[in-house]
């Protein structure tokens, strides 16, 4: 490990390790290091350890462009997200530039050295490492704490509470009452899961989610698998999967009734319940103003079918001994509850900037291209898209990093500054309006209104424009070390 490395990326999650592979084979002669606050590669897929645990959205577009999924499963578990990152990273030997257990704590920019001094503790130790590019694959809610609202009467249960985001590994939950408290992805991965076990699980939530089942099995990607090599087959599969999931936005903006009316559909197909659906499965927002739910061949609904599960659509009066009692005067009975609330989010993994000694307020920055901050120099962070696979955007940020650092290199700058035009509006940068993201949006950068600094959903949108896009808009480079002031 060095002191100094020309380009230092923070997390060894899958966009930290993705990055850091393109960086090894298309910039070989750069230098590079990653610190890692955990002691194991995998970010979230390795923090997170409920039963159940699996990805959000296919595995063939979460994966990377340039390593083959081979798994069968196109929904797949946590474990097997786990191992295809950590195998990436033994593959292309960055797990030798990662320093585990070091968490990054603050960064300050000098322009008279054009260079970042991060400021770290590795297993408590005071560390430092200057970097000539600092590169954040933070992620972007706490690692430390979930969303953990208090409830009326919590101290007096007598059963066990949990965090999902912190399961303990020896909880027995064999032939108990479990009560889930939330109806996001979590959730709704949690309850099936756990049915077969328990006594008797209940999804007890606020508002309905917006669900659409997809088969756990991709069998075109099966087929392709026999007869292709395992690149050609990921390939197809996986632009397959990219136009099904902008077909599916698409028509979910455009047309959300016809949108509704496949997801209660769906519903109905497992269910059989009109009035069951339309209470417990029917939304009373539309489409993706909120995250949509995947559940693999509608694992949750045959749950429910089978009896091993119910929901419960209503509002915690308070907790009592033996459960939980809700507004309208219902009783849950509750040997353990799972509050499956949301993330608290955090940007750049809680991560401060200083720029000359001056302390960067994020909230007042704006995005360019999704992955650089207004006012900071020889910056980025890794935010992907919400409507569509994390790696998609990730990968096109670490595109935009080589060629970035190319132009650079080949031009003899050493910083570069995005520079917003005068004037120009802002608005948040995500447009979701589920709980956790409006709980913590105001804390990140603004989206833009104009050219480079309009963070967008549209995964298709962005690949074609970044093949044309100009590097150079909208940034000011510098061939000496001393950089202007932000506006």
């Amino acid at each position: 490990m060095s002191d100094h490395v020309d380009v230092l990326i923070i997390g060894a999650g899958l966009s930290g390790i993705g990055t850091a592979t393109r960086l090894q084979r298309e910039r070989p002669g750069s230098t590079f290091e990653i610190l890692e606050a955990r002691d194991a590669i995998g970010g979230t897929w390795d923090l997170f350890q409920y039963p159940g645990i699996r990805s959000d959205t296919d595995a063939f577009t979460m994966g990377y462009s340039f390593r083959p999924w081979r798994g069968r499963e196109s929904i797949t578990s946590g474990d097997s997200l786990r191992a295809y990152i950590r195998d990436m990273a033994r593959e292309a030997g960055v797990d030798r530039r990662i320093r585990f257990r070091t968490k990054a704590l603050g960064a300050s920019w000098s322009s008279e050295t054009a260079r970042w001094t991060v400021r770290a503790e590795t297993d408590g130790q005071p560390v430092e490492i200057t970097a000539n590019f600092l590169y954040v694959c933070a992620g972007y809610y706490d690692y430390d704490k979930g969303h953990t609202p208090h409830f009326p009467g919590q101290e007096d249960f007598a059963g066990t509470l949990v965090y999902p985001q912190f399961w303990p590994k020896d909880l027995d939950y064999a032939g108990k009452r479990v009560v889930v408290i939330g109806s996001g992805a979590t959730a709704i991965t949690l309850v099936p899961s756990m049915a077969p076990t328990a006594g008797h699980v209940t999804m007890l939530q606020r508002t309905p989610t917006w669900i659409l089942s997809l088969p756990e099995v991709d069998k075109l990607a099966v087929g392709l698998q026999r007869v292709l090599p395992a690149s050609t087959a990921h390939r197809i599969v996986r632009a397959k999967n990219v136009l099904t999931l902008q077909a599916m936005y698409a028509l979910s903006r455009r047309r959300p009734q016809t949108f509704k009316n496949i997801c209660r559909k769906t519903a109905l197909h497992f269910l059989k319940d009109p009035a069951y659906v339309d209470e417990h499965f029917t939304p009373p927002y539309e489409p993706w103003d909120q995250r949509l739910c995947l559940v693999p061949n509608g694992d949750l609904f045959k749950a429910i079918r089978d009896g091993a599960v119910d929901v419960v659509t209503d509002h915690i009066e308070r907790f009592e001994p033996n459960g939980i009692r809700l507004r309208s005067g219902k009783f849950l009975e509750a040997d353990v509850v799972v509050s499956a609330t949301g993330l608290t989010l955090k940007p750049l993994g809680g991560l401060t900037l200083d720029v000359d000694d001056r302390r960067v307020d994020i909230s007042d920055t704006v995005a360019y291209r999704a992955w650089m901050l207004s006012g900071v120099p020889n910056f980025g962070f890794c935010f992907g898209y919400s409507n569509n696979s994390w790696t998609l955007r990730a990968d096109l940020s670490a595109r935009y990093l080589i060629r970035l650092l190319d132009h650079m290199e080949a031009n003899g700058f050493s910083t570069a500054l995005p520079t917003p035009p005068p004037g120009m509006e802002r608005k948040q940068f995500l447009d979701l309006t589920s709980g956790y993201v409006q709980r913590g949006i105001g804390q990140f950068p603004k989206s833009g209104t104009v050219g480079p600094w309009v963070v967008t959903q549209n995964y298709l949108g962005d690949l074609l424009a970044s093949r044309r896009a100009d590097v150079a808009e909208d940034i000011v480079f510098s061939a000496t070390a001393k950089v202007p002031a932000p506006a």
